[in-house]
């Protein structure tokens, strides 16, 4: 960490206890379910998706937790149109930035003063920031807490899967054959650290010309469940590629707040709903 990024932010300046490791563990007693959205491979759309997820889940009236482990790329406070710095609590735990009444998050970039600062960690100190996001932070009792983690098998899941071993992970890919080989090696992390896989999700799959009002497959079709299926991995379902989303991204509005009636938002429903089974 450099010495700028350490004078801005007090992440991993303080460590509870004497086994700061346990400490996020007993944080974790109050939370039912925990879930790690991974993908092989950047630009498939994960952040979308764990920000969908959580929604949906949330407007299921669950009490969720959204916590954003992309420590470089923290993308889900612009998404969600979220602004303002964490603050703590009288007993000194960060207190979550609540989106509703049944969602709350965290992200690096709510604890930045200035958000274009290139973050310049290396992994012993994204350890103690996430071990703080999980241990120091006042969540509350939770349904869920869905983890947003950076693309690949490093640092960051690999601290999640031993910090939360009873998390499950949410695989995210899309269609082409490029994103399927990256698939493969987020099954391979899972199995040589021990976590469960809860299932494949198939994200820009298809898309419907706003002037034909034909699907066209602009990356491929049915990877992803073909993956699952050769894996013997649960397949959560497929989400279409829709200009709307990427709008509502840009915009900080959620996609299934304005567009209520939209397919897209009854898939991540059907998908919620067999997550809160």
């Amino acid at each position: 960490m450099t010495q700028k990024s350490n004078d801005k932010s007090h992440i991993a300046s303080h460590m509870p206890g004497p086994d700061p490791d346990e400490s996020a563990r007993q944080s974790l007693t109050k939370i039912k379910q925990k879930f790690l959205v991974m993908s092989g491979k950047g630009g498939v759309g994960k952040t979308s998706v764990s920000v969908n997820l959580a929604i949906a889940l949330a407007a299921g009236g669950h009490r969720v937790g959204l916590l954003d482990v992309d420590l470089h790329g923290p993308d889900i406070p612009h998404m969600l149109g979220i602004s303002g710095m964490l603050h703590t609590n009288d007993t000194q735990k960060m207190v979550p930035i609540a989106y509703s009444d049944h969602l709350k998050i965290i992200s690096m970039e709510s604890l930045m003063h200035n958000r274009d600062e290139a973050i310049i960690w290396r992994g012993p100190v994204k350890h103690s920031a996430i071990r703080q996001f999980i241990g120091d932070v006042d969540w509350g009792d939770l349904d869920y807490l869905i983890i947003d983690s950076p693309p690949g098998t490093g640092d960051e899941p690999l601290t999640v899967a031993q910090l939360i071993p009873d998390a499950k992970a949410v695989i995210v890919t899309t269609p082409q054959e490029v994103a399927l080989a990256d698939i493969r090696k987020s099954i391979n992390f899972c199995k040589n650290v021990n976590m469960e896989i809860f299932g494949i999700i198939e994200n820009m799959s298809g898309f419907t010309c706003p002037h034909c009002n034909q699907m066209v497959d602009i990356f491929g079709a049915g990877g992803g469940q073909k993956t699952a299926l050769a894996h013997d991995i649960t397949f959560l379902g497929k989400i279409p590629f829709d200009l709307e989303m990427v709008k509502c991204g840009d915009m900080g509005v959620a996609f299934q707040e304005k567009f209520q009636a939209s397919p897209i938002t009854t898939y991540f429903q059907d998908i919620a709903e067999k997550m809160a089974v």
